[in-house]
C-alpha cells in the first residue's frame, strides 16, 4: 500500500520525530513517502538517509496557497491510496489537497492540541473554525493521547471520528549494556566538554517559552549556590538539548545568575539517547504537553525522571514508572526535588513498565491496522475490521 504522509516541517520537533520512528517500524508491505510543505530539517536528512522519499514543497508562508495544487499534483502522481497528516498546517492543505486528488482515505495525527492551545499557540476562532472544516474531509483524527481525545470531543469533533493511539519510543534504542553505557557516557561527555564527575541535570525539547526551560536555569543557579556549602556534593550543570527561539533568552538568564558556565546547549540534535546516557536525571518543566514524550525517552534511558507535565504517564498510573514523580514548575520544587536525588550513586535503572506500553513498534503496528481497517472501509465490498483500541493495562 503507497502512503503519502504530509507534515508541516521536518525539523527536530517531537511530532517530526515521532514520524521518523513510525516509518522505521511501520511493516514493509506499507510504501510511505513524506511531503513536507516547508523546513525540510534534521528530520528529512534522517529520513533521506533511511531511505525515505522526502518531496519539499517550499512552500512560503500559511497563505501561500500556491502549495495545494503542488500538493494535488504530487499526490495524483504517486498513486497513494492513504494519505496522512501531522500537524495543524499540513493537516489543513493535506486533507483537502487528499479530496481534490481522489484519494478516499485520509488520515491526520493530532499531535498537539490542548485546550485554546495548538502547537504552542493560543487559538482563534478562526483557527478553530478552520481545523473543524478540515476535519470533515478526513477518515478520522489520530488522537496521540486521551488529553487530546478530550480536547477534540471539546472542540465539537465526534467521538466516533477520533482513534486514540499514542505516541512511542524506540525502547531498543536506550536499552545499552552497562559496560557499553558507561563508555558512551565517557565519549559523549568528552565531546560536549562536560566533566565526568558533573553531576548533569538534563532537558530535551524544543528552546520554546511553553516548555518552561527558564526553570531549570533558576534552579541550576540554586543548586550552584547549595554546591558551594556542601563542597563533597557533584558539580552541577544543566544539558538542555534542542533548539529554538529561546536559546538566548536561556544563555542571557543563565549569565545574570551566574551560571552560564555550567549550562550546555548542543543544539538540535538526532543522537537524543547518546546524550540521554550523558545526564544523572531528566527534569521536564513544561505545563503544556499532549504526551510527554521526552520523559518516556529519560525513563527507557535509565534516568529518574521530575516533570510537570506527562499525560502519557498520567493515563497509567504511578507504578508504571516509580522513578518519575511530578513536581510544580517552579525553581524552588524542582530544586527541592532534585535535591534528593543529588546524593545518589548515578546507575542506570531498568526501563519501567511504561516504555514497554510505549514501545514504537507496538504503536506502529496499531497504526498499520487502522490502516487496512480504513482502506477495507473504503472499497467496496471488502470486509472490514476494527483495529483493537489501544488498552491502558501496563504490560508487567
Amino acid at each position: 500500500m503507497r502512503v503519502l504522509h504530509v507534515v508541516t516541517g521536518l525539523a527536530s520537533g517531537g511530532a517530526e520525530r515521532q514520524l521518523l520512528l513510525l516509518l522505521r517500524h511501520l511493516p514493509e508491505r506499507y510504501r510511505c513517502e513524506v511531503a513536507t510543505l516547508t523546513d525540510p530539517g534534521a528530520v528529512a536528512e534522517a529520513l533521506r538517509a533511511e531511505g525515505v522519499v522526502v518531496h519539499d514543497l517550499a512552500m512560503r508562508g500559511n497563505r501561500d496557497l500556491t502549495v495545494l495544487p503542488r500538493l494535488i499534483r504530487l499526490i495524483r502522481s504517486g498513486d497513494y491510496r492513504l494519505v496522512h497528516t501531522h500537524l495543524y498546517r499540513a493537516g489543513l492543505y493535506g486533507r483537502l489537497a487528499a479530496r481534490l486528488a481522489g484519494v478516499r482515505t485520509v488520515v491526520a495525527t493530532e499531535h498537539s492540541l490542548q485546550a485554546g492551545v495548538i502547537e504552542g499557540r493560543r487559538t482563534t476562532i478562526g483557527v478553530r473554525v478552520l481545523y473543524l472544516l478540515a476535519e470533515r474531509l478526513g477518515s478520522t483524527t489520530v488522537a496521540v493521547s486521551r488529553q487530546v481525545a478530550g480536547t477534540l470531543d471539546a472542540w465539537g469533533v465526534p467521538p466516533h471520528r477520533v482513534h486514540l493511539l499514542p505516541n512511542g519510543v524506540e525502547a531498543a534504542r536506550y536499552s545499552l549494556p552497562t559496560a557499553s553505557r558507561a563508555a558512551v557516557r565517557q565519549i559523549v561527555r568528552t565531546e560536549l566538554g562536560l566533566p565526568q564527575q558533573a553531576w548533569v541535570v538534563g532537558g530535551v525539547g524544543r528552546l520554546v517559552p511553553g516548555k518552561r526551560f527558564e526553570v531549570l536555569v533558576d534552579t541550576l543557579a540554586e543548586l550552584v549556590a547549595l554546591a558551594g556549602e556542601h563542597p563533597a556534593l557533584r558539580e552541577p550543570w544543566l544539558l538542555l538539548v534542542g533548539a529554538g527561539p529561546e536559546r538566548e533568552a536561556l544563555v542571557r538568564r543563565a549569565k545574570r545568575l551566574g551560571v552560564r558556565a555550567r549550562l550546555l546547549c548542543p543544539g538540535e540534535r538526532e543522537d537524543v539517547p547518546e546524550l540521554l546516557t550523558a545526564m544523572d536525571v531528566l527534569a521536564a518543566p513544561s505545563t503544556e504537553e499532549t504526551f510527554g514524550l521526552a520523559v518516556l525517552e529519560g525513563l527507557a534511558a535509565g534516568l529518574p525522571v521530575r516533570y510537570s507535565a506527562c499525560p502519557a504517564l498520567e493515563e497509567l498510573g504511578p507504578e508504571a514508572a516509580p522513578e518519575a514523580a511530578r513536581v510544580p514548575s517552579d525553581a524552588a520544587a524542582y530544586t527541592a526535588a532534585l535535591c534528593e536525588l543529588w546524593s545518589r550513586r548515578s546507575t542506570p535503572l531498568p526501563q519501567p513498565p511504561a516504555v514497554a506500553h510505549y514501545d514504537i513498534a507496538r504503536v506502529a503496528d496499531g497504526l498499520g491496522r487502522l490502516y487496512d481497517s480504513l482502506t477495507a472501509d473504503a472499497d467496496p465490498g471488502v470486509r472490514r475490521e476494527l483495529p483493537e483500541r489501544p488498552s491502558t493495562a501496563v504490560p508487567s
